[in-house]
């Protein structure tokens, strides 16, 4: 079997993996007893090894990891999310048709560091747990 460039992360890596990502990043936000994730899946690893080099590919189980979904406001799964210098510019969820997966990718390669100037730094002190 063929190893993919697709890494499992956990909420303490997040920060160092994704926000301080010098490539843009894909997060496949899953569940295990999701079975459109697993549908979508072979799709993500493909399209890592893909473009392995020009764009980070990761997975992060929502299940462990709530309030990183609820910092980024994903409600499903999968929920694909997308990242340029740190911030989130893109996302897409549910069982898609991988065409759509790919072309995200390609958008945010092509367009993803100027989209990121334009959005908001996510703020750290803002949380729901005091």
């Amino acid at each position: 079997m063929q190893k993919t460039p697709v890494r499992e992360i956990q909420g303490t890596d997040w920060e160092e993996t994704v926000e301080k990502s010098a490539l843009p990043v894909a997060v496949m936000f899953y569940s295990p007893t999701c079975p459109h994730c697993k549908t979508m899946e072979p799709y993500f690893r493909n399209y890592a090894t893909e473009y392995d080099g020009k764009m980070l590919f990761v997975r992060l189980n929502l299940a462990e990891n709530l309030w990183i979904g609820e910092r980024y406001g994903v409600m499903a799964t999968p929920t694909f999310g997308f990242f340029c210098a740190g911030k989130p510019v893109q996302s897409i969820s549910g069982a898609v048709y991988p065409s759509i997966l790919k072309q995200r990718a390609e958008e945010v390669l092509v367009h993803g560091a100027e989209c990121a100037e334009l959005s908001s730094a996510v703020d750290y002190e803002i949380s729901g747990y005091a």
